[in-house]
């Protein structure tokens, strides 16, 4: 990937010695805005301004043309009409000017016309090899070099140790920067990415993952045009050490090129998407508030040992409230040691009543000695992380103290310590700052119960995704096979069973008949009972039709099954055409699976898995996968369905699912490599401890 080199190639754009804003006029409310920012910012570099309808602007001379600087600049800032923005960045390409930002609007969001110029400008990039932020971007900043490119900030930025890549670009700034300024929350970083002409969401994740500085990386998706090198660049950031947090918005409906499989109706491009973030270790939010909470845990904590939590607050229905989001959020709450508890009970100011729990309920009277509590509690090895829920007003006489408090608590460990202030925060006679604020300059400090065990539980998914992930192969598709496939077509069994072989599917043993003589002495020759079903292309759902029979139990029967079956296809459809009707060693026994696979239309390849048979819509238990994965991939998508539950219920706990890790991998290695099939669908597959066998295949190509 070069991450180094690509923050090398990004440094002059967030980092720029020296820059130029083409298009600077006290009468442009952007431009105007962005000399403003730079020069009342901080920014510390060469600053020129280029337009040649002015002599100065903000006492500054106004140069007429980008070459009439008096150096090669670092950064070319382009606030000019869409018709000018080629030019400008065609003439800072010949000079060596490394990087624009276009902030200019109206290119291919706009009409045709800024489509065809939004190309041109795509073609001078690359012909100049100069990287182009946006265009219809709000611009960046970096808040580590005092640069503030974009004009819509109403305050000058604190350093910080959260990057952010918004695909909104309001929201970049109007909300996620403001929204977080007031919580005390800072951006290192933080990049309107645009229309993403030459620079994308990818390069500007993976040029943030270089920085030592930035602890954890946001972003606000909307659509992303490199999906596959996005989400490696994630993988490989996670896997390094940094979170990658995400808000994707425009799910969508199902993509079906072909509905006639099970794959094609459970498999949408939102839960693709969910599938490759879940792969890569990018935790996905719901909404722009648990972007930010969540990141602030990020910035201020390293993730804890294990899942174990401990509970204190002065309220009791607190305290039971964030047990129960715990537990919901998969977070572990041991009991507290015999000597905890003991030093507990033995602290005069607090009101304890025989025995205490996790979690602990130390009462209003418990934030006066709350040190004292925080120190017998981190003094239990039980524990890994803490929440410290105070139900209390911030604003009386006792706020200042409990303030005092929670700082002090902050210091005794280096474990993570989630505090959360449910109580009022601001008098009718407002003081600035107010005690709480004191604490949230220093440490995160939630008021949302709900929000406070996110940021916890996301803490523990980052450090659980990092060792996941360390060690995985890149998230890459090979080149794509020469197809001896038919194209455009759903494949005869003897067609699809060849290609599930070369790729080690386990089938049954089975014959294709065509006629009922040849049915019989196949029946035989198999070993009765067998299953009987039609081959036809021309026929998705043998069992809508009377087109299957299972346990056929001797040869005369399986000749009648045989003219059955072809009877009632052509009842069906008078023109079908029939290959034979297949003869099958019948699986008995087993929990019965779906595998499956379909082209997502931005993610490509994605295996399906989940409980199989006939009312597999009916049951909705599936989960998915972005092909190529590993079989550890395979195990994690098995635990989040029923599967497992059923397979122990069904042979034991100490049956293993391994021969089902191995298939799903395999059906992963073969639609990874064979993109020629638009659709896979192995339904059932009959799983047994010592075997998985796909007893029916449906395969269309494209």
């Amino acid at each position: 990937m070069g991450v180094q080199d690509t923050r090398r190639n990004l440094d002059p754009l967030f980092d720029p010695a020296s820059l130029a804003i083409v298009g600077a006029s006290p009468d442009s409310w952007y431009s105007s805005r962005i000399t403003e920012h730079l020069t009342s910012y901080g920014y510390d570099g060469d600053l020129y301004l280029v337009n040649p309808n002015r002599e100065s602007a903000w006492d500054r001379r106004c140069y007429d043309a980008v070459s009439d600087l008096p150096a090669v600049v670092d950064l070319v800032v382009v606030v000019v009409p869409r018709e000018h923005v080629v030019d400008v960045v065609r003439e800072s390409g010949e000079l060596g000017i490394p990087a624009a930002l276009v902030i200019t609007t109206g290119f291919s969001e706009a009409d045709e016309r800024g489509a065809e110029l939004e190309a041109e400008l795509e073609a001078t990039a690359e012909e100049y090899a100069i990287n182009v932020a946006g265009p219809n971007c709000i611009g960046l900043a970096n808040t580590q070099a005092g640069t503030v490119l974009t004009g819509i900030c109403s305050r000058e930025p604190d350093p910080g140790n959260i990057g952010l890549a918004s695909q909104s670009g309001a929201l970049s700034f109007a909300t996620f920067f403001e929204n977080a300024a007031d919580e005390d929350t800072h951006f290192s970083h933080i990049v309107s990415t645009g229309n993403e002409v030459d620079q994308s969401l990818a390069d500007y994740v993976e040029y943030m993952a270089a920085d030592p500085d930035v602890e954890v990386i946001c972003t606000y998706i909307e659509g992303v045009t490199e999906p596959r090198r996005f989400i490696e660049v994630a993988r490989e950031t996670v896997a390094t050490g940094t979170p990658v947090l995400a808000v994707k918005v425009g799910s969508s409906d199902v993509a079906q090129a072909a509905a006639e499989s099970h794959t094609g109706s459970l498999t949408g491009n939102d839960a693709a998407w969910d599938a490759a973030f879940g792969q890569a270790g990018i935790e996905r939010v719901p909404d722009i508030p648990d972007l930010t909470t969540r990141a602030q845990a990020h910035a201020a904590f390293d993730p804890p040992d294990s899942r174990r939590v401990c509970i204190a607050s002065t309220s009791g229905g607190l305290a039971t409230l964030l047990a129960d989001l715990a537990e919901e959020r998969g977070l572990d709450l041991p009991q507290l040691a015999d000597e905890t508890e003991t030093a507990l009970l033995e602290m005069d100011d607090l009101l304890t009543f025989g025995e205490l729990h996790n979690p602990v309920d130390i009462r209003a009277q418990g934030a006066e000695v709350l040190p004292d509590v925080a120190a017998a509690l981190f003094a239990d090895d039980s524990f890994d992380a803490y929440v410290f829920g105070i139900g209390l007003s911030a604003v009386d006489e006792d706020a200042d103290v409990i303030a005092d408090h929670l700082l002090a608590v902050a210091e005794m460990t280096d474990d993570p310590v989630i505090f959360l202030w449910t109580g009022r925060r601001e008098p009718a006679d407002l003081d600035d700052p107010q005690p709480y604020e004191r604490v949230r300059a220093e440490y995160p400090l939630f008021y949302e119960p709900g929000k406070s065990i996110d940021a916890l539980a996301s803490l523990v998914r980052f450090d659980e995704a990092r060792d996941r992930l360390v060690g995985r192969p890149p998230f890459e598709l090979g080149e794509r096979s020469v197809s001896d496939l038919p194209s455009d077509s759903t494949l005869a069994w003897s067609r699809a069973t060849a290609l599930l072989e070369d790729y080690g599917v386990d089938l049954p043993a089975t014959r294709s008949a065509t006629s009922s003589e040849e049915a019989a002495r196949y029946a035989s020759r198999i070993g009765t009972p067998v299953v009987m079903k039609v081959d036809s292309p021309d026929v998705a759902h043998r069992n809508r039709i009377g087109a299957v029979r299972v346990g056929v139990d001797s040869p005369a029967a399986a000749q009648r099954a045989y003219e059955e079956i072809v009877a009632n296809v052509f009842e069906h459809d008078a023109d079908a055409t029939i290959e034979g009707v297949l003869v099958q060693e019948m699986v008995e026994g087993g929990v019965e699976a779906l595998v499956g696979a379909s082209q997502d239309p931005n993610l490509g390849p994605v295996v399906t898995l989940g409980s199989g048979g006939t009312q597999v819509e009916a049951l909705q238990d599936t989960t998915h996968l972005v092909a190529p994965f590993g079989k550890g991939d395979a195990y994690g998508a098995l635990d989040r369905t029923d599967i497992p539950a059923r397979f122990e219920h069904e042979f034991g706990a100490d049956a293993s699912l391994d021969s089902l890790a191995n298939l799903v991998t395999k059906v992963g290695n073969l639609v990874a490599k064979r993109r020629d099939v638009a659709e896979l669908d192995l339904n059932p597959v009959m799983v047994r401890p010592e075997r998985s066998v796909c007893v029916d295949a449906f395969v269309r190509t494209d």
